[in-house]
């Protein structure tokens, strides 16, 4: 069974914690009042980042003091690093800022893979976490890899996107830590660049997608049976994957190895964060977090997100950057492990692409 957008009794739940604001004078709604918050989303129109920013932004806005109007603004590049770079050191630090992270930047920032990434993602105020859907493996159905103890006695070409993307490093990490036999095709664009690839044939499955993001944007590859679930990358299995094995519960072929599964593990959970800029004042982040938790529970936007098949995990601002401060601050030695077992061995790029950024 599809796991439920939200549970019922969070409402209950958030309404208690959120009591309804006083009449008096409320300096946080007399700064939002007749403002604009940009919205920067970190890739260009379409795909799961665009579709959750939008939806969050088209809702977020009525439970924010003063009611501001929420603008979305695609800025593209460098797999979010632009976005970030922007957030970090031109916004302004005020609160008129929202933006969705890239799910991989805490681990860049941790392991220093990307000299242009200038944030300190630990500066960035969190406001919440929407979805931290696994990301799954999957074969196209005519491969004969079928499940994950084929992929250790057969080379399976996997299809990912620019090298250095979360798609090539769990492959390698796969490679490198337990002993699979991928054969990683990278450079194609995007995700559905990788998706068409499968259906031609030209490989046998694509390496990391959001369970979410499948059932959202092309459930007919679910319903029509045209790929096979053969792993899941997260802390905990999905409910509707419950015979699809999690990474970090694989058997590593050094001991050092399960550490470097469970950071990677952990890493994915950071799904779809919502973060401010820094310094934003604290009654101005608390509101916000507040206008985000209240958000997830708007009937409203529930409706959408279901129309819109869009799985909603929520986890507050505070947990989301304890988990962030946890990556970065990984031991120096197992930062060190990842380094290089995310470094493809068994690789081939794709010859003429152009990467975008979706």
């Amino acid at each position: 069974m599809q796991r439920p957008i939200l549970m019922l009794t969070m409402t209950a739940v958030v309404t208690a914690a959120y009591p309804a604001a006083p009449a008096a004078a409320d300096p946080v709604a007399e700064f939002y009042a007749g403002k604009q918050i940009r919205l920067v989303i970190r890739s260009g129109v379409g795909g799961g980042y665009d579709q959750y920013s939008r939806m969050l932004g088209k809702h977020i806005g009525k439970h924010i003091p003063g009611r501001p109007t929420v603008i979305p603004i695609n800025m593209p590049g460098g797999g979010g690093i632009r976005a970030a770079n922007y957030v970090a050191k031109i916004a302004p630090q005020d609160g008129t800022i929202l933006t969705m992270v890239s799910q991989g930047l805490p681990v860049d920032q941790a392991l220093g893979l990307n000299p242009s990434f200038q944030a300190d993602l630990r500066d960035f105020l969190w406001v919440g976490n929407m979805s931290s859907s696994n990301q799954v493996m999957v074969t196209w159905h005519t491969s004969p890899t079928k499940t994950f103890a084929d992929l250790m006695k057969r080379e399976t070409t996997i299809g990912s996107t620019q090298a250095g993307s979360t798609s090539v490093q769990m492959p390698a990490v796969l490679n490198n830590v337990v002993g699979t036999r991928i054969r990683i095709i990278f450079g194609y664009p995007d995700g559905r660049d990788v998706n068409i690839a499968m259906e031609r044939g030209e490989v046998e499955g694509r390496a990391t997608n959001p369970w979410a993001s499948y059932l959202a944007v092309t459930p007919h590859l679910i319903e029509q049976k045209l790929i096979n679930p053969i792993l899941q990358i997260g802390m905990v299995k999905d409910p509707a994957l419950p015979n699809v094995p999690l990474m970090r519960d694989l058997k590593a072929i050094e001991p050092a190895g399960q550490a470097v599964l469970e950071f990677m593990s952990q890493a994915t959970v950071v799904g779809r964060p919502i973060a401010t800029t820094p310094n934003v004042p604290a009654d101005r982040l608390a509101a916000l977090r507040r206008a985000f938790d209240l958000t997830l529970t708007d009937p409203d936007f529930i409706k959408e997100a279901q129309t819109q098949r869009a799985e909603i995990q929520p986890m507050t601002g505070a947990e989301l950057a304890q988990l962030i401060r946890e990556i970065i601050g990984a031991p120096a030695q197992l930062r060190e492990r990842v380094k290089v077992a995310i470094q493809p061995k068994n690789a081939k790029e794709v010859p003429g692409q152009k990467p975008q950024d979706n």
